[in-house]
């Protein structure tokens, strides 16, 4: 059998994400065996927006203004969740960190290579969420931002924020 080429695997994944808009795109990406970053470009026109991740830490430092944000780490065997505001941030050797009161991150910059605003079903209740997703090198997630999770349509005021930091931090085409 010949090797898929790009296009073909790029359709398989938009027929996919057809069948059911709302599935987490880490499972689709498991399920497809490529990399969650392809499942992230396949989607829908619009639903997610390239930003410039060589921008990566003023992208971030746009998230303090935020508030309170669901933030999400997946690896090969676990998923991580809490619910913390971005804040005092540092350098510290490789990493750059992300420590208030209740979300300490240490970022590992260097291995970003993608990053994407993101506005998708939900996968509990098919409510629009809206995200920040960034990406290794290997295409695999390394964390998201979620202003909205579970149950709640975004209110105006984080709808505009969204709005404003996908704007401000699209990758020029």
């Amino acid at each position: 059998m010949p090797a898929e080429t790009a296009p073909q695997r790029r359709l398989r994944i938009q027929n996919k994400i057809a069948e059911n808009a709302s599935r987490m795109t880490v499972q689709l990406a498991r399920e497809l065996a490529v990399p969650e970053v392809e499942v992230i470009r396949a989607l829908p026109a619009g639903r997610a927006v390239e930003l410039d991740v060589a921008r990566w830490e003023a992208l971030i430092r746009a998230f303090e203004p935020l508030g309170n944000v669901h933030v999400i780490a997946t690896n090969g065997s676990v998923t991580l969740e809490c619910f913390g505001a971005f804040g005092n941030f540092s350098t510290w050797g490789e990493y750059f960190n992300v420590q208030t009161k209740n979300l300490d991150m240490h970022i590992r910059h260097k291995q970003l290579s993608a990053a994407f605003a993101v506005e998708k079903p939900g996968h509990m209740d098919g409510v629009s969420t809206l995200s920040f997703q960034f990406f290794d090198t290997a295409g695999d997630s390394a964390f998201k931002v979620f202003l909205t999770f579970g149950g709640k349509a975004a209110p105006p005021e984080k709808q505009a924020a969204f709005e404003a930091i996908r704007d401000a931090y699209r990758l020029a085409s």
